[in-house]
């Protein structure tokens, strides 16, 4: 029998891992009623979820929008997206924005002051690090170039760190980060501002490996709609900000590809 991969790693905060790791076991415990073979007992946290999403054996993940809608080479499939409860996310939509984050105290006023600045920015394909921060600041541009040189991170949270201490100016965290940053680091968030909101995106979708069943699909939706539904996990949902998940596609996605559209007919193509 093929032990199948599952993982939560987008949003995994230290403090929100036992959250998910509870979630996860009423997930299993749904999928093993209905017939579902192979299902892990615990999270993949020893690889990056990069290498998670290419495994041929991963059951249950959540991705970046924008590798899925740029990358043909990711054979995953979209089976929902969550709608978080977070200042900044959908109102109930499955839905969510970037806040472009700066130092307090750096004198700068307007988004078009940090034209020549270092942005931080975790990943060049990551929709709220660099996919919806070009799409924000496309309408300003004005040039193929707004930044002076990046710094890279690796994550959302080290792209804040980066920002406070000044190895970069500017960097652009998705809504449901940075409420989980401000909720469990406030002494790392203290010392930012909110430059600018991005245009809203669709929320990071939960996918499985593109050769997963019909049958195994539906039972991963019909988990996910009893996880939310779980008096015993409400505790859990809250310290996500998880407060529905809405069966979708790869579809759904579209917004993504249409926000990177715009960016280039604005003659802004690429964020550096």
């Amino acid at each position: 029998m093929t032990r199948l991969v599952a993982s939560l790693g987008m949003y995994d905060h230290p403090a929100q891992q036992g959250a998910n790791d509870r979630i996860w076991s009423a997930i299993v415990r749904i999928l093993r009623t209905r017939g579902v073979e192979g299902v892990p007992d615990v999270l993949d946290r020893a690889r990056h979820v990069h290498d998670i999403w290419r495994d041929p054996n991963l059951l249950f993940g959540q991705a970046c929008g924008y590798p899925l809608v740029a990358d043909e080479s990711l054979a995953l499939l979209v089976i929902a997206l969550p709608v978080y409860d977070a200042p900044g996310s959908g109102h109930g939509h499955a839905t969510h924005a970037s806040v472009l984050v700066a130092r307090a105290n750096d004198g700068r006023r307007s988004l078009g002051d940090y034209r020549d600045t270092r942005p931080a920015i975790n990943d060049p394909q990551s929709n709220t690090g660099m996919n919806l921060f070009r799409a924000t600041l496309a309408p300003i541009a004005e040039t193929r170039s707004f930044f002076a040189t990046a710094v890279q991170t690796g994550s959302h949270r080290a792209s804040v760190v980066a920002v406070v201490a000044g190895d970069a100016d500017i960097a652009a965290i998705d809504t449901v980060s940075y409420a989980a940053l401000i909720r469990h680091e406030p002494d790392l968030t203290a010392p930012l501002k909110i430059v600018a909101r991005s245009p809203a995106s669709p929320t990071l979708p939960f996918v499985t490996s593109a050769t997963t069943s019909i049958e195994t699909i539906a039972a991963l939706r019909l988990a996910l709609q009893q996880i939310m539904t779980d008096p015993h996990l409400a505790e859990d949902r809250a310290m996500l900000g998880l407060a529905a998940v809405l069966t979708a596609n790869a579809d759904a996605l579209a917004p993504i590809r249409a926000l990177e559209q715009t960016a280039i007919r604005f003659g802004y193509p690429d964020l550096l």
